[in-house]
């Protein structure tokens, strides 16, 4: 059997082909009502399987939001298995965001679930809580890379209600200042430069999640401090409805732009189901064209 190809390499790739763009699967009741598909595990099954055929060959990369199949119950998790599945088969990559965290076995079933190859959940990379602490998840990170598989790791989130926690400062840190949301980021780049093929890697297999709309310097984090070999994937979620201005994506990340994946959902879904795929292809190629 031969080695898979590592989710960094694909990632690198993908980007290469079809720029940074990467469409979020959000099935949400309002979107549904206005696709005029049921709130159903049939109408979120629907949904995502024409924003997979919308994407398939315009871009890279597409985000399931695992809540809105989830609340469908076993009907949802069925749909979720199919919008995987023909993604998959598409060629585009696929990120889970399902925002996992927990210890021991219980971490290990998550990853069992969601980055095993075979699995009917099987997605080729998966969102990860933190905050049980970062060194918890080095068994999924350390899994996940054995098989090709990549993890994003919550750094800095968009979310208002987040700063309190994470521009928190560490107490037991070499530096002084250092904020829980900077400490995320340098512990995950850090990992990804101890790998043994570090030097001969674009980006690494583990990256971070930080909103479109944070002001890193703001949370403690310095964009400029990073870009070593191999560079830092950021799955950046917040562009386009959320305020987010992919064309200010180098102003934005600084260094962290190179591993940057623009993520936008309902400024592009809004377009409904007739039009999806011209706003899937339209958006692609503005996104495509930006230099960073």
């Amino acid at each position: 059997m031969s080695e898979p190809v590592a989710f960094g390499d694909r990632l690198a790739a993908a980007f290469a082909a079809y720029g940074r763009l990467c469409v979020g699967i959000d099935p949400h009741a309002q979107l549904l009502e206005s696709w005029g598909l049921p709130d159903s595990g049939e109408g979120v099954r629907e949904f995502g399987l024409r924003v997979v055929d919308a994407a398939a060959g315009q871009i890279g990369i597409v985000k399931p939001q695992v809540s809105f199949y989830e609340r469908h119950g076993a009907a949802g998790y069925a749909a979720l298995e199919r919008v995987f599945a023909e993604a998959r088969d598409a060629g585009l990559i696929v990120i889970a965001d399902a925002k996992r965290g927990d210890i021991g076995s219980t971490l290990a079933g998550y990853a069992d679930a969601w980055l095993r190859p075979g699995s009917t959940l099987e997605a080729d990379a998966l969102t990860l809580n933190p905050y049980q602490g970062l060194a918890t998840l080095a068994p999924v990170m350390e899994r996940a890379a054995a098989v090709g598989k990549g993890v994003f790791v919550l750094a800095a989130t968009s979310n208002p209600e987040s700063g309190p926690v994470q521009t928190a400062e560490l107490r037991q840190s070499s530096r002084a200042g250092r904020t829980i949301a900077s400490a995320m980021v340098d512990g995950v780049d850090a990992w990804n430069r101890a790998r043994p093929d570090a030097s001969t890697r674009t980006l690494g297999d583990a990256g971070v999640v930080i909103g479109a709309t944070v002001e890193l310097r703001a949370v403690g984090i310095d964009p400029d401090a990073y870009g070593e070999t191999p560079g830092l994937p950021v799955l950046a979620p917040g562009f386009g409805h959320q305020g987010g201005d992919a064309a200010q994506l180098g102003e934005l990340f600084g260094r962290l732009a190179a591993g940057a994946i623009v993520n936008e959902s309902r400024s592009v879904l809004a377009a409904g189901p007739e039009e999806i795929g011209e706003a899937v292809r339209r958006r692609a190629g503005e996104v495509g064209s930006l230099g960073v």
